[in-house]
Parts: C-alpha cells; sequence; structure tokens
C-alpha cells in the first residue's frame, strides 16, 4: 500500500524544489494535501526525502498518485491520472502569478528565459509528458537537397479526415463545457473519461491583432519547446488579412520562435479546425532551412524579397525588415489565392459553392528582418481521389491516411503508433525470422494487410535474408520514400515544367515576378 503521509512530504519537497512553493505557503500546502489524500494528520518522526531534488520529471510521484487514489477510491477506475494532475496542479503556481512571473522575466531577462521558466514549470508539473514523447521513435532522411523529419508517435491516435471536417460544420453544444481541448476554459479543468484533464495547464495571455490569445505548451510535443498560441474566443479556424498581423505580433513578443497557422479548410488544415489557433516553438523545421530556387520581385512591394522554395510542395518565402510591406504582399497571396482556378493543372477556387483554397502562413524573426514562407494548399476530391488530389495518394495510406497539417506539411512527419509494431513484423519478413508467405496478406483481417504492397515490394528488391540491421534500413527507406512522395502529393503546383509555368502564372498575378537574374539563368 501507498504510504500518503509520506507521499504527502516528497509531493512537498518536490513542490519547493521545482514548481516553486514559498517556504511560507509549505504548512498550507501541506493540509491542501492532507485533505485531497482524505488523511487527518502529517507524517510524524524523521525522514529524508531529498532524493527527490533529482527527479528530472514527476513520474514516479504520478505513479504514486495513481496508486493511493486506485487504493483509495479517490477517483473513477482508469481515471487516476485525473487525480495526479489535479494534486500537481494543486501544487503549480496559479495563472495570475504565472504570468506575472512570465512577463517579469521577460523584462529582465528576454523571451527564452521567460520561455524556459514556463516550459519548465510545464514539464515538472507533468503537462508536458516529457517520458512519453522520449517513447517516439525519430530519424531522418536526407535527400540530398533536403532534409526530413520523420517520428512515430505512439501517444497520438489516428484521427480520420471525415470526423474532423464534422468538427467544422458541427453545430456547438451550449451545455458543453469547455466547448473544446483548446478553449481557455480547460485551464485547470479537472477532466473526465472523454476530456483530458488541464489541472495542471498554465498559459500566458498575449494580444494578437488586437484580440485576447494565450499561449501555452503541448503536452505531447512533436519537437523542442512546441507551444500552441489560442484565441480566447471559440471560433473556427481562418487564414485571412488578419493572420499575417497575428502571427507577426506573435514573433515580435517570441522573436526565439517560430510560428504557423494550418490551412483552414478539412483534410489541409490539421486536426482542431473548430477553435481559431496557431503552432510554433523553438524548433527549426526542415522546410525553414530549404533554400530559394526561383528569386522573385515585385514594383508593389520593392521592400519585399520574395522566392519560391526548393521544397517537395509549393511554398514561397517573403522577406523584409519593413513589416507593413510584408504584411502587404502575403495579404495579396492570401486574397489571391481563395479565388484563384488553373485548370490546366486541376486547381479549382470552388466547386458546388465550396471553398477548397487555403493556405499555412508561418513567420520567423531574426534581428530585424521579418519573413513569412507561405505554403499553398487544396483539398478538393474526385471520383478517383475521394480523400483529396492533393493529399497523399491511397498507395501510401499504409504509413499516413491522415491530413498532412502545418507541421508535416514543413517537413516533420507525425506517424501513427501503430508502425512501430507492424513494422517490426515486416523487419522479421525480410530477416528470415518469420517465414514469408506469398499471398498470406491478402486478407483484410490480416494486421499486416494494409502493408502488403510494400511487403511485396522489398521482398522482390531484398531477395534472400537480411541482418537484423539491414533490414531496418530496408524499411525505414520505404517509409522515407512514402514521406516524400506524401509531400510530392500535397504541392498544388507539381515540381516538373508544367508545375513551375502554373507557379509562376499565379504569382504573376499577384504582382510577383522572376527577377531579371533568374530569368537569364533559365
Amino acid at each position: 500500500m501507498t504510504d500518503g503521509k509520506l507521499l504527502t512530504e516528497k509531493l512537498l519537497r518536490y513542490a519547493a524544489k521545482f514548481l516553486h512553493l514559498a517556504e511560507a505557503d509549505a504548512v498550507y500546502t501541506r493540509n491542501l494535501l492532507l485533505r485531497e489524500l482524505k488523511l487527518t494528520s502529517p507524517y510524524t518522526g524523521e525522514t529524508d526525502v531529498s532524493y527527490v531534488d533529482g527527479y528530472d520529471v514527476p513520474d514516479e510521484l504520478v505513479n504514486e498518485l495513481c496508486a493511493y487514489a486506485r487504493e483509495n477510491s479517490l477517483s473513477a477506475e482508469g481515471c487516476e491520472n485525473l487525480f495526479a494532475a489535479h494534486i500537481l496542479g494543486l501544487l503549480t503556481p496559479q495563472p495570475s502569478a504565472v504570468n506575472n512571473e512570465f512577463f517579469r522575466i521577460k523584462e529582465i531577462s528576454g523571451p527564452q528565459a521567460a520561455c524556459d521558466y514556463l516550459y519548465e514549470l510545464s514539464v515538472k508539473n507533468d503537462y508536458v509528458q516529457k517520458t512519453a514523447v522520449g517513447k517516439n521513435v525519430k530519424w531522418e532522411y536526407d535527400d540530398g537537397e533536403n532534409v526530413l523529419e520523420i517520428t512515430i508517435n505512439l501517444s497520438k491516435p489516428e484521427k480520420d479526415n471525415k470526423e474532423i471536417a464534422k468538427l467544422l460544420t458541427k453545430a456547438p453544444s451550449g451545455n458543453k463545457y469547455p466547448a473544446c481541448a483548446l478553449c481557455k476554459e480547460i485551464e485547470g479543468y479537472g477532466g473526465t473519461v472523454t476530456h483530458p484533464a488541464s489541472s495542471n495547464l498554465r498559459t500566458v495571455s498575449v494580444s494578437l491583432g488586437g484580440e485576447p490569445w494565450f499561449v501555452q505548451y503541448s503536452p505531447y510535443a512533436y519537437y523542442n519547446e512546441h507551444c500552441i498560441a489560442v484565441s480566447k474566443k471559440h471560433s473556427p479556424m481562418r487564414v485571412d488579412a488578419t493572420t499575417p498581423v497575428k502571427i507577426l505580433d506573435f514573433i515580435d513578443i517570441f522573436p526565439n520562435y517560430f510560428i504557423g497557422s494550418n490551412a483552414a479548410l478539412p483534410i489541409i488544415g490539421g486536426s482542431i479546425l473548430n477553435h481559431e489557433h496557431f503552432q510554433g516553438g523553438g524548433h527549426v523545421l526542415p522546410m525553414q532551412k530549404a533554400g530559394v530556387k526561383i528569386p522573385l520581385y515585385s514594383t508593389e512591394f520593392p521592400e519585399v524579397s520574395a522566392g519560391i522554395l526548393n521544397w517537395y510542395n509549393s511554398a514561397v518565402r517573403f522577406t523584409s525588415e519593413n513589416r507593413n510591406a510584408l504584411i502587404g504582399a502575403v495579404v495579396k497571396i492570401i486574397e489571391n489565392w481563395k479565388e484563384y482556378t488553373d485548370e490546366s493543372v486541376g486547381i479549382y477556387a470552388f466547386s458546388n459553392g465550396n471553398p477548397h483554397n487555403s493556405l499555412s502562413p508561418i513567420a520567423t524573426k531574426k534581428g530585424d528582418e521579418y519573413t513569412i514562407d507561405v505554403i499553398l494548399r487544396n483539398n478538393i476530391t474526385t471520383d478517383e481521389y475521394p480523400d483529396g488530389v492533393f493529399h497523399a495518394h491511397p498507395e501510401y495510406f499504409n504509413v499516413k491516411k491522415e491530413g498532412i497539417g502545418l507541421i508535416e506539411a514543413m517537413g516533420l512527419f507525425i506517424l501513427p503508433g501503430r508502425l512501430k509494431r507492424q513494422t517490426a513484423e515486416i523487419e522479421k519478413l525480410l530477416t528470415g525470422e518469420r517465414v514469408y508467405v506469398a499471398g498470406e496478406y491478402d486478407s483484410p483481417e490480416n494486421e499486416l494487410y494494409v502493408h502488403r504492397d510494400m511487403i511485396a515490394a522489398l521482398k522482390k528488391r531484398y531477395n534472400g535474408a537480411l541482418s537484423k540491421t539491414a533490414a531496418s534500413e530496408a524499411v525505414r527507406g520505404y517509409i522515407n520514400d512514402v514521406c516524400a512522395k506524401i509531400l510530392e502529393c500535397t504541392a498544388v503546383f507539381k515540381r516538373n515544367e508544367q508545375g513551375e509555368k502554373a507557379f509562376l502564372r499565379f504569382l504573376n498575378a499577384s504582382g510577383f515576378e522572376k527577377t531579371p537574374e533568374s530569368r537569364k539563368k533559365r
């Protein structure tokens, strides 16, 4: 049985070391914990819990809290993690104190120091699931021109694009509280069987585009200091003339981070469409490292440098020290793209009154220079491609079927956790540890059915038994190639002569042309 009194002392020591618990609040907080743990008196006698100072994350305390809750019926069965989050939330400074401390540090030591404070707090109070994130499988793929980052995410369930689309049109329920998983009201929310606990969530308030927003860290981070900026108003995603202003406002506050918006339509718009938000953080994503392939200029915006990126999908970079000029150039691209049709390359702005064009703008700041990268997206479907023409094509669904949102469009793939188990079995087929029988995987009941074409291709390519290392490399090589091809699927203007000409037609219509130097090179 878990000793609740000893656990209380461990929690107090941990809170004093990592969660900014003041010595003057120790007695008060001990009594709070005793009440929550249904105890009437504290631990008596001498005890040394100084080893708690060495905890990098609170996993051991969380495990003890869950066990104690289970043993003493302090939570519903299967909801012990909600109890643990509640206790760690009690030990975390209140939101007002966190906001005050964040901006105090920012004023004295700068934005990165302030972010370090909030991020470390979010890890130490277990809102950012550092241990779970650390279990993800990660590697890189260098194609000679660009490098993709690929992860098998063991904590993120696969989502169906059709279900995501329903969220955009579904009328909000007046009784649902919080209205969604991003709403400000989740800060401190205890959670339910179907809604994760946010008792230990802390955010900081900011103003973007003259509107109230807040910033938090993602519990299951895809990269270093993965943050989310969220509108305090529960309203659908949008990319319009206000978006460049908001993302530049963000990087004026957080010049140490990038920030980007998902496109605002199903298939191409990420997994949450019913609440406006951006994603950012302290990581440099692969697309941000891509060079300019075709330099561009505009007589309307002479202070803005621009260029088509040497990237898998259709992306343009705009850079300027003149913030207003940069906003003007990007707004023109946004407005023109939403209405743009080019039947020669299968781009239709509307069908049956439904819009198909949207964009993902991404902002960074270096010194006085602002940069906005814009990825052009289109979500049209056809009988041949009912899941999206500019989406992963069916032959790649075994690796990735979900929509390709902002982060993946920028070259960091988040693949489903099932692949860890499934690829391990495929590797056994390549090493001979598991006997390969032709046709065995043609039955939908077989777990490897979705990979039947992949298995057949790998067995044909590698005739004979491979070493374990070679088999792993072969499987990863196949996945690497699929990820690159998926990004090429998402390109509205393909990387060929026809696609390049069509891309330039759109940019010309938006006031941007190839520079004289780039004309001479081609």
